[in-house]
């Protein structure tokens, strides 16, 4: 298997040192892609690519770069099932799922052309005779995209596509865990016609990403660094831009709430909860870990949920006989199994799952969990939820909001105005009425609250996040100065 390389520029080149490192496949053991290891040289070189690349980048009228960006959109669909077959590989990823991931992908860079022309500027009213004064948004220059593994072409896109919308050039730092996916993106958007060194591609071995990460926020020509992941490392991003003054989009951890109110309709919730709770193995931020359900349907919720999950079987993703497929590695399949013993051992009742093969984890249910077990408080983000019961909807708002993380949640209520009330309590940057906590759409101002990060992907918020607002006037007529 020849190496991947780095895409600095117009050069698709090895490491400046030649070292490479390899991904493993989760469920066989065999090298899934092997990959360019890059040095601090060589991140600088792709920043300075970058920055080399950005005046004409910038310049170019908003027409012909949204051109480009539906050509990229329509070379990244071509490349469908080179996808389908590195995601498989990569982090054991269900067809299904990879083809989710092309299908929303695309959204977000049709979206993103289609913002080209709503980067708009403002007239504000001055109080200076004959003074035309203007807010006017202009591109920052280079952006660093660092995005993850578990939606990695969703993820992926959407760490790059408005940016290059707004003018901004980028270097984007594939997922270790997946490089090879991503890297597809980034040859996928340049066979669509993006200009070379305005998307360039760096990939690194797993423990040098912190002084790779270092040394690309610290370079004078990045001026925005986007990064999705764990809260752990985002905590470790935002020190890094707060050292060097970078502003930082963060979308990080979550632990999302789905409350069954007493008057839900529980056949819609058990579909809802679910779809929320497994799809991709639960293994994305806006997963359902937390059902928090009325005293006065719990059982009959539970019992028709119980059975719904024990209809979700897991198996291997290539055969494609099951609705679940693998976690990213055995080590996330013993780390969330060992959460489930530990809630077992603390009076939780597993409804059912728990066990795994590997990194085939089968669909798990705890019921009775408590604030005692870690799996109330820690992200599983696997094929785990757990139900709190509570009474009434106080509680049900006070242990919805009784979380560190506020990305996404869900209530199920017959009565929409009360919903309404109860979603405004909720400490969350998203709230779906009657509706699943997974649920993403390209134009929808999407980002949490708390330690869930800060700032809005998507649509016209994400434009106020790539750009610069700045003001400039014109001044017309004699001015009188004190001096």
């Amino acid at each position: 298997m020849d190496a991947l390389g780095l895409l600095i520029g117009t050069e698709n080149t090895q490491a400046s040192d030649g070292r490479v490192f390899e991904r493993l496949n989760p469920i066989t053991g065999e090298v899934a892609s092997r990959v360019a290891a890059a040095t601090k040289e060589d991140a600088r070189q792709a920043c300075d690519a970058a920055a080399a690349a950005f005046p004409d980048w910038a310049d170019m009228a908003p027409g012909p770069r949204r051109k480009l960006l539906l050509a990229a959109t329509a070379a990244l669909e071509a490349r469908a099932d080179d996808f389908v077959a590195a995601m498989a590989d990569e982090i054991g990823a269900t067809e299904g799922w990879a083809r989710f991931n092309v299908h929303l992908a695309a959204d977000m860079l049709r979206e993103a052309a289609a913002l080209t022309t709503q980067i708009s500027g403002e007239i504000i009213p001055s109080n200076r005779k004959g003074s035309l004064a203007m807010g006017v948004r202009q591109p920052v220059g280079v952006v660093l995209s660092l995005a993850p593994w578990n939606a990695p072409i969703i993820l992926g896109v959407r760490s790059l596509a408005t940016p290059l919308a707004c003018g901004n050039t980028v270097v984007m730092k594939t997922s270790e865990i997946c490089p090879r996916t991503h890297r597809l993106i980034v040859d996928a958007l340049r066979e669509g016609g993006i200009p070379p060194g305005v998307l360039n591609a760096i990939s690194n071995a797993p423990e040098d990403a912190p002084e790779i990460v270092e040394t690309m926020i610290s370079h004078p020509a990045v001026r925005r660094v986007n990064f999705t992941g764990s809260t752990r490392v985002g905590r470790v991003i935002a020190e890094m831009c707060g050292r060097n003054l970078k502003p930082a989009l963060l979308e990080l951890g979550g632990k999302a709430p789905f409350l069954v109110l007493d008057d839900a309709d529980l056949d819609a919730a058990v579909s809802a909860a679910a779809f929320g709770a497994y799809m991709n193995q639960g293994q994305i931020c806006m997963s359902t870990e937390r059902i928090i359900v009325d005293d006065a349907v719990a059982e009959a919720f539970i019992g028709k949920f119980g059975t719904k999950v024990k209809s979700l079987k897991a198996g291997d993703p290539r055969k494609g006989e099951t609705p679940l497929g693998a976690v990213v590695d055995v080590r996330a399949a013993d780390r969330i199994q060992e959460l489930v013993r530990d809630a077992v051992s603390k009076g939780a009742v597993l409804i059912t799952g728990g066990g795994a093969d590997g990194a085939v984890m089968d669909a798990t249910l705890l019921d009775r969990v408590t604030p005692s077990m870690r799996i109330y408080n820690e992200e599983s983000f696997g094929p785990v939820a757990i139900v709190v019961r509570v009474s009434g909807e106080d509680e049900a708002v006070r242990v919805a909001n009784d979380t560190e993380y506020g990305l996404s949640s869900a209530i199920f209520s017959a009565d929409v105005n009360r919903a309404m009330r109860v979603a405004r309590r909720i400490e969350s940057g998203i709230c779906h009425i009657n509706g699943p906590t997974v649920h993403d759409e390209a134009q929808m101002p999407f980002g949490g609250v708390k330690d869930s990060g800060y700032g809005r992907f998507g649509g016209k918020a994400g434009i106020a996040e790539f750009t610069e607002l700045r003001w400039i006037t014109i001044q017309d007529g004699p001015i009188h100065y004190p001096i």
